[in-house]
């Protein structure tokens, strides 16, 4: 982390997990936790069917409730999807764009990240941008050329004022749910080809403001290591941040 020039974010990414009532329950426990945690921002993006009750839950504390994915269209026939608009007059804040779930099962590709992105930007929502390699990219020894490949894509026709708004989370996909994590080393490696990406689109002064979180399989256990490295500045956070005291060791090792 390098708190001097840019902010800490550790969001949890509930997934499909969590009724309203759960929700609620999740977010009363975990709040005495994490409450005067100013050294970071923390962050839930829940079902949209849960948003409800969790900001009524999270009232009167710094965590932010957010959504989990966005259309890029502002209405129409899209069957089963939100819009930017919808979420915004719900006052959601945050949104995950481009998760490896969603790239993986619903055949999202870098131009539909990339109009969900620029869709919520346009509705003044602050992203959660996702992106990370495969195994076999991994093992191939093209890690840097996907990731880079994927910032260009997903950011194209994105200006640098609205950079002020995109958080990127680097998630290795052979590390999300298996209980692999990428190495300290890896981590800071990989968030550092993303921040010259950004340097070489934005410029020096926008790419070191970017948030760029680590997002595979950080955990209690493992969240001091990576984050103590300078260009992995918090975390998008799965299975730990369903468990109250999990997340809360996470929180306290961004301090």
């Amino acid at each position: 982390m390098n708190p001097s020039k840019r902010r800490t974010v550790i969001a949890g990414n509930w997934k499909m997990n969590f009724t309203p009532a759960e929700a609620t329950a999740f977010i009363n426990e975990v709040k005495p936790l994490v409450a005067g945690k100013n050294n970071c921002d923390v962050i839930f993006c829940a079902p949209y069917v849960t948003i409800a009750a969790a900001q009524e839950a999270a009232k009167g504390s710094d965590i932010k409730i957010g959504a989990e994915n966005v259309h890029f269209a502002e209405k129409g026939a899209y069957t089963g999807e939100v819009s930017a608009q919808m979420l915004t007059a719900c006052g959601v804040e945050y949104v995950i764009i481009g998760h490896s779930e969603r790239r993986q099962y619903f055949g999202e590709t870098d131009e539909t990240v990339n109009l969900r992105t620029k869709a919520a930007l346009a509705a003044g929502m602050k992203v959660i941008l996702c992106l990370g390699e495969v195994k076999d990219e991994r093992l191939n020894g093209i890690t840097n050329e996907v990731v880079s490949m994927q910032t260009k894509l997903d950011l194209k026709d994105v200006s640098a004022e609205q950079m002020k708004n995109v958080i990127i989370a680097y998630e290795p996909v052979w590390a999300i749910g298996t209980g692999l994590t990428a190495t300290p080393e890896q981590a800071e490696e990989t968030c550092g080809v993303i921040r010259d990406v950004l340097t070489s689109m934005y410029g020096a002064e926008v790419a070191e403001g970017v948030t760029i979180q680590y997002g595979g399989s950080m955990n209690e256990k493992n969240a001091a290591e990576l984050l103590a490295k300078p260009n992995v500045d918090g975390g998008l956070i799965g299975g730990a941040s369903l468990v109250a005291e999990k997340f809360k060791a996470i929180v306290d090792a961004a301090q």
